[in-house]
This record gives structure tokens, sequence and C-alpha cells, in this order.
């Protein structure tokens, strides 16, 4: 945790080239990983050459590496410092919600700088709040709480009631819903990049729940160390439907449109497609087992 923080208090320049090394070296070492990239690389698109796919896929090893260097930053920068590295466009979106009193739920798909985005979210825009994963490691977990609720951030437990996370957003706090994993089986099978994904049908409910709008938002890094970006894009319109396949599905489409536009920064190395619809063969190579000495 020691070494985190330290590294949180480099130049951000420095983070960019050192995390950039790092990541690319992991691109050599981290083979399982390398596979599932390349694999869904593969099913998302499908149009780009091999050559193009294998050259993202370095490059997106390269952000891995710049996003693990710069979780100290997330941890330990002020306001001020946060201000000079995360650029915000269309904040006036959020803001007019905000000061109207809606209830807000903030989309943050899985898009590397999403925790530096967080922790800009919460010192220069506004107070939010997240469902949270209890990490197993205990010293990693009291890290994490402490550096979320830095700038007054509320955690809720993926397994607490939720009728508290409701009534926090209609008091006027955002949400924040990182949706984009494999939803296992308790997932619907709608399209994401063309594939059946099993996905948590979640969003629609939980915006049916508040009567809250929902802002698709996304963290980019700039280029060069030049800092991190904040997008926020325009509201869902006429959502939820009361359709839960088709509200998911409309979700995913969101998050497909973006990662078209930022490839290298989406979190390739996650199963996206791990779970799938019954009968049907995995997509993903088989791991490999370890030869027992």
């Amino acid at each position: 945790m020691g070494l985190v923080q330290a590294l949180g208090r480099l130049p951000f320049p420095l983070l960019w080239a050192l995390g950039s090394l790092l990541g690319r070296a992991g691109y050599l070492l981290a083979g399982s990983r390398r596979a599932v990239a390349r694999r869904n690389l593969e099913i998302c698109l499908p149009k780009a050459s091999r050559f193009s796919r294998e050259r993202l896929l370095l490059a997106h090893f390269g952000w891995l590496g710049v996003a693990a260097l710069c979780q100290g930053v997330g941890w330990g920068a002020s306001r001020e410092r946060l201000a000079r590295l995360v650029r915000i466009r269309d904040r006036e979106r959020i803001d007019a919600l905000i000061a109207e009193g809606r209830p807000v739920i903030v989309l943050v798909p899985h898009f590397v700088g999403l925790e530096l985005g967080g922790a800009a979210f919460t010192a220069l825009v506004h107070s939010g709040v997240y469902m949270y994963q209890k990490i197993r490691d205990p010293i990693v977990d009291r890290q994490v709480r402490q550096a979320r609720r830095r700038f007054g951030g509320i955690s809720v437990e993926r397994q607490d009631d939720l009728r508290g996370l409701i009534r926090e957003m209609k008091q006027g706090t955002p949400f924040f819903y990182l949706p984009d994993q494999d939803g296992g089986r308790r997932g619907l099978f709608v399209p994401f990049c063309g594939i059946p994904a099993s996905t948590i049908p979640m969003l629609g409910r939980f915006a049916g729940l508040a009567g809250a709008v929902v802002i698709p938002t996304f963290a980019r890094f700039l280029p060069w160390g030049r800092g991190l970006e904040l997008v926020f894009a325009p509201p869902l319109a006429d959502f939820p439907s009361g359709d839960p396949a088709a509200d998911t599905a409309r979700m995913n489409r969101v998050i497909e449109e973006r990662l078209q536009t930022m490839p290298e920064q989406y979190f390739w190395v996650h199963r996206r497609f791990k779970t799938r619809p019954p009968g049907e063969p995995s997509i993903y190579p088989p791991k490999r087992k370890r030869r027992k000495k």
C-alpha cells in the first residue's frame, strides 16, 4: 500500500511512461489474460485486421499498466491536483439535473480510467453512492474504502437492503453504476457486439424505482501523460421502457458505441462472454492446468 501511495505522488507523465512499460511487459508475461483479451477483440472488432487487433492488444496492456500505477493518484491526490489532471467535459448535463434535485444514475462502463475518474467525480463534481463488493484482503479493503470516502463518497454493500440506495438517490446523491461484467446465471442474455452476453438487468430497475435519469459517463486517459478526460454523454431518453430485456440491451449498445471510439482503453482482459446460453460451447480457450510437482 505504501508503494502504491508513493507512486501516486510522482509526476503524471512519469507515471504514464512507467505504467506503459510495465503494461507492455505484462503483455509478454500474462499469457492467459492476453488470450482472453485477444478473443474478446476478435468477437467485438471482427472487421479489424489481425495485425490491427494485435497492435491494439499491446496498446491495451500499456494502458492497463498506466491505470495500475495511477491507483495511488486516486487514493491520495488533493482536489487541486485532481483539478489539474482531469478535464471534465459537458458537466452541465449532470449539474442541471443535480440542481433540479433529480435522482441521477451515473452509468460508468469498465474502461481502464474509471477509478481515477470516480475520484475526480466525487472531488470536483458531486459526492456519490456506489455499490461495493468487499475485498478479501482486509488491508486493501480498508484502503479502497477510505479512498472512496475521502470526498464524501457513500458505499453500499451488494448484500445490503437496496431501499437505502434508492432513498439516497431520491435525496439527490448520484449513484455510480458499473455494469459490464459477466452476469452469470442471474443475467439476461442480450446482445453485446452481436453476441448473446449474460448481463445483469438492474439499470432499468434502479432507474424505475428511483425515477432516475441515466447519464452515461466515460473516463479516458489522455496520451503522453496529459491526464484524464471525464465525459458526460447526453441522458438516456425514454428510459426505462419497462421491458428489462430491451433496457439491458440498450445499455449494452451505449457501451458498444463508446468502445468503438476508444477501444484500446476498454477492459478487454475480463471474460465478458464467460457464461453461455444453455447448450452453447465456451467462447474462450480452456485454462491451462498447472502441473503437479
